[in-house]
């Protein structure tokens, strides 16, 4: 049901609830494309610099190896979030491009390891593509998907992957949680801001 479907849906239930004064639907709002020969809104260098001062968080996104893999998947994710508390929700944004995604779709679940601010080397090992990310990294597996809970994080969310939606260059990857806790230690997170690694200071 679109938007003008479902403002004319409550239209119909008010007026058979009595409403006083009368309801009309409000005509759909026009969604368009930027065209092929429009100029872009911003351009990306800028867009970069001013959303580099939002700071956030730094996580690795972990999935176990699928049939005929050798090693697990992950990659250091900067964009994620909790999402919904009912049902417990979270999602994390990656690009159209990565070629750690489509393990991690196939093994159909995922493990957030949220970083603590010594863990800046393990972030960028997390980064880079084409070498063996786990090597002499400390792991268990998470309880419910059996991806890496990397050791000495601030916490860890095991998820079953919800649904999957396209947001431009990326993609917006919702995941349902099934098991989550702390590291149990008491340690500042690892932040990013404007490019480059940061600590909390209270």
């Amino acid at each position: 049901m679109g938007h003008a479907g479902m403002a004319a849906a409550a239209v119909r239930y008010l007026r058979s609830a009595g409403a006083p004064a009368p309801v009309e639907a409000l005509p759909r709002p026009e969604l368009r494309c930027v065209g092929e020969d429009e100029r872009a809104p911003v351009g990306q260098a800028e867009f970069r610099r001013v959303l580099g001062n939002f700071a956030t968080g730094v996580t690795v996104i972990t999935a176990p190896a699928t049939a005929g893999e050798s090693t697990p998947a992950g990659f250091a994710c900067q964009s994620f979030s909790a999402l919904s508390l009912d049902p417990p929700l979270v999602a994390f944004m990656v690009g159209r491009t990565s070629t750690t995604w489509p393990r991690i779709a196939r093994a159909g679940a995922f493990c957030v390891n949220v970083l603590g601010a010594h863990q800046g080397d393990l972030c960028r090992g997390f980064a880079v593509s084409g070498a063996d990310k786990f090597a002499g990294v400390p792991y268990d597996a998470a309880p419910a998907s059996g991806a890496p809970r990397l050791a000495g994080t601030l916490a860890w969310i095991d998820c079953t992957i919800h649904a999957v939606h396209t947001g431009g260059d990326h993609l917006i990857v919702v995941g349902r949680v099934e098991a989550l806790d702390t590291g149990g230690s008491d340690i500042a997170p690892l932040l990013f801001h404007r490019g480059r690694f940061g600590r909390f200071k209270a």
